[in-house]
């Protein structure tokens, strides 16, 4: 398709598969973060009373609850300076973003500072990911007490879940393809595929807690360690989650071009 035209003679696969790299360093350091600082704006037992629900209602078939739990259980009990050492990590995932995005320009230019300025424009969402990441834990107890009642309630909690998760992704999608990316793309462009990516990273991200649900012996391919099982699972999502990603920005380059050009004639 023309608007994918920025991938055309380009290893999409071997880009998300460099970003996922990053982000499974990043991924944890972030979460951390972030509910960190929730916990210090909204208080660590609203914060408990908030996502306590979520983690009942979730799957338990590969252990996704206790993971969450442990997660959110981890970051509340930070100290100051242990966050400020999550810092550097963090912000790994920005440089991987951008020189992602880098590598898909046309012609391809070499900067030397590519992935500080990843890192330093990716500062500004880890500011902001309390105030996104209460937004989202304040839908929690209604989407996770429909869902458990079932029936059409859980087709309910599906939706408002979906919407939430929406609304939460695309601040974040949109800065990142207009800032962390390299260059200005239009913003009225940005606006809309940012919203339409950040849509679909959300169906897709239900339909990880879908793949939770499954009754699924993770570990049978390695040997019976469930560990690396759950860790290989988690990382092919990643993966597929940044072609996603990859492929929104590269129609965002590719429309931006066009209405330029446009503009110009």
């Amino acid at each position: 398709m023309v608007i994918f035209r920025p991938l055309r003679g380009r290893d999409l696969a071997l880009r998300a598969a460099a970003v996922t790299f990053y982000a499974g360093i990043a991924v944890v350091p972030i979460s951390l973060l972030a509910i960190w600082v929730t916990g210090q704006v909204a208080g660590a037992g609203r914060v408990r009373r908030l996502t306590g629900h979520t983690i009942a209602a979730l799957p338990d078939a590969i252990g996704a609850p206790r993971a969450l739990a442990a997660l959110i259980d981890a970051g509340l009990h930070l100290t100051p300076l242990m966050a400020l050492a999550r810092l550097l990590p963090a912000t790994l995932y920005g440089e991987g973003v951008r020189r992602a995005f880098v590598s898909l320009r046309e012609p391809d230019r070499g900067d030397a500072a590519v992935g500080w300025k990843g890192r330093l424009l990716w500062l500004p969402l880890l500011a902001a990911a309390p105030a996104l990441l209460l937004a989202m834990f304040l839908a929690l107890p209604t989407t996770s007490s429909l869902w458990v009642r079932g029936g059409w309630h859980a087709v309910l909690a599906v939706v408002l879940s979906f919407l939430s998760c929406w609304l939460v992704l695309t601040p974040v999608v949109i800065w990142v393809f207009r800032y962390v990316a390299p260059g200005r793309p239009d913003r009225l462009v940005t606006v809309l595929v940012g919203s339409f990516t950040a849509a679909n990273l959300a169906g897709f991200l239900h339909g990880f807690v879908l793949f939770c649900s499954l009754p699924l012996d993770l570990g049978t391919p390695f040997g019976g360690f469930d560990q690396i099982g759950g860790t290989v699972a988690v990382g092919l999502w990643l993966y597929l989650f940044h072609v996603i990603l990859l492929a929104g920005y590269a129609a965002t380059r590719s429309l931006s071009a066009s209405r330029s050009a446009a503009r110009g004639a």
